[in-house]
């Protein structure tokens, strides 16, 4: 059975095209992701999931197939899926796409092309005030400047792996609505903790019997959801441009 979703927000040809092409790409790399049936301009077709409670085995498995697909690379950050020359989304936000010939700096890629894009929106919408702005502004010249830069290859990354987009199967955790692009391992695993993704110790759990994770990652998840928190105020709601500033107050913090 299929599960089909129309552009109604009219966000034009490429909006499904990229969620396509993104399921492709993480699932070719062994990430399970929902089967797309059909994907036309105004439209997509997927498979339709039988729901199921969450458990850890399947929780580890999850974690496991998560750390491969991020081994398996990109081009460099900000790097589109492979064969889509279109644009980049996030929920129904345009996102920026990096050239993908050169790895680059993670941090001028994620300060430049995954935070600061959003705050003219949030700050338009009133969202996020002024004196909040130029926090987020401070911490992302420290980022920018390299400051968290740790040498690592641009991941292959789901982009937006909030709890909602892993969806509880009888046959285990499958990954719907990406937002996949080059970029940082550690932005998956911050998504998954901004809204609470059940049993995600066990996902971590799972993570590390293939790619451990490198000391103090837990110290950096407000550094990772500076992206998430900067979309989310750019449209949904004030209380998200407050938890982006607390955010970025954190990085500062971890500058000292």
């Amino acid at each position: 059975m299929s599960f089909t979703k129309t552009d109604d927000a009219g966000n034009g040809p490429g909006f499904f095209a990229a969620e396509a092409a993104g399921l492709r790409w993480l699932g070719e790399a062994g990430l399970p992701v929902v089967a797309v049936h059909e994907v036309g301009s105004g439209h997509i077709s997927l498979e339709r999931l039988a729901p199921a409670a969450p458990s850890a085995p399947a929780a580890r498995r999850f974690g496991a197939a998560l750390a491969r697909c991020h081994a398996a690379g990109a081009p460099a950050f900000g790097a589109p899926p492979a064969g889509h020359d279109g644009g980049l989304y996030i929920g129904t936000q345009p996102m920026p796409a990096g050239p993908g010939s050169e790895p680059g700096s993670w941090g001028s890629f994620y300060a430049a092309q995954r935070v600061l894009p959003f705050l003219p929106r949030a700050r338009g919408l009133g969202m996020l005030a002024p004196a909040a702005a130029r926090t987020v502004e401070a911490a992302c010249a420290e980022i920018a400047a390299g400051t968290f830069d740790d040498g690592a290859p641009p991941a292959r990354i789901h982009g937006d792996l909030w709890a909602g987009n892993v969806m509880w199967t009888p046959c285990g955790a499958v990954a719907i609505d990406p937002a996949a692009h080059g970029g940082h391992a550690e932005t998956d695993l911050a998504m998954l903790a901004l809204f609470g993704c059940p049993m995600l110790s066990e996902i971590l759990r799972g993570y590390e019997t293939i790619a451990p994770l490198r000391e103090g990652w837990r110290d950096r998840i407000p550094l990772h959801q500076l992206h998430p928190l900067a979309v989310h105020a750019a449209g949904q709601g004030s209380h998200y441009g407050d938890a982006l500033e607390r955010a970025a107050r954190q990085v500062l913090a971890l500058c000292r």
